[in-house]
């Protein structure tokens, strides 16, 4: 991570778990978030505490008035379309969402502003302090201009930036999917089952870690284990009738065993 040597004025669009991390991060940076909107005033009240951010909330947000560097579109992706269309923008105003999947072709339909990406591939949770040092930023820019503003603003907060255009982004986007939240909705699962047994969750974090720590260091698919890897059936048919209480446990171990299976046969 650099030390800011410019000093931006950053509009935040969103009030969810993106704009509620960014913004203190991009304070401490030494840039100045001037304004946080959100359809819920409330919601932009509470992510602009603390930082002297205006808040304002509404349908339609009127940001003529309210002048920038960039403005960064912190919104779920199935609203973004509709607030950038909604919303009035300062003439060729610099505005940059933060989605995996968006393409920068989302900007077409608007061109009375510039059109930018600023994605940090990190899970975000509230309550949960993020170490942006380590987050991966990734930017993209129809502009040299503008990808030079917006790399120097990632730079301010991380030590990974890197320029990825649309396509490799939404693939990478993807594969974030199965290593976070696939990964985390299987050892949510993992929890319920021990739940069921009266079994403590905490007797899987020494499995887990070794996993993660394993996977990391190395390709995952050379150092798969388990009985599926090993074509255990007998082990196979006995966690099925184990799961026959959730029908859903019970495909999907099926489908991950038989994908198991089909990745090791080559």
């Amino acid at each position: 991570m650099e030390q800011a040597s410019l000093q931006f004025r950053v509009v935040l669009l969103g009030a969810g778990r993106v704009a509620a991390q960014l913004a203190p991060a991009l304070a401490r940076a030494g840039h100045s978030v001037v304004a946080v909107w959100s359809r819920t005033l409330a919601s932009a009240q509470q992510v602009a505490q603390g930082i002297g951010a205006t808040a304002f909330g509404g349908s339609a947000p009127d940001l003529r008035s309210i002048p920038a560097d960039v403005y960064l579109l912190c919104v779920p992706d199935d609203a973004a379309p509709a607030v950038l269309a909604a919303a009035k923008w300062p003439r060729h105003a610099l505005v940059a969402h933060t989605s995996g999947a968006l393409p920068l072709a989302l900007f077409a339909a608007c061109p009375a502003i510039r059109g930018g990406v600023f994605y940090p591939l990190q899970t975000f949770s509230a309550n949960r302090a993020v170490d942006w040092a380590t987050v991966p930023l990734c930017l993209e820019a129809a502009d040299d201009a503008d990808l030079a503003l917006l790399t120097a603003l990632a730079r301010s907060l991380s030590q990974q930036v890197l320029v990825v255009a649309t396509a490799q982004r939404q693939q990478l986007h993807v594969a974030a999917v199965f290593a976070c939240n696939f990964t985390n909705h299987l050892l949510g699962i993992a929890d319920a089952l021990l739940a069921e047994a009266n079994l403590p969750t905490d007797l899987l974090t020494p499995l887990v870690r070794e996993t993660i720590d394993k996977a990391l260091s190395q390709p995952p698919f050379t150092v798969q284990t388990g009985p599926a890897i090993r074509h255990d059936v007998a082990t196979l048919l006995a966690h099925r009738r184990l799961l026959q209480a959730h029908p859903a446990w019970e495909e999907l171990y099926g489908r991950l065993s038989a994908s198991i299976q089909a990745q090791a046969a080559g």
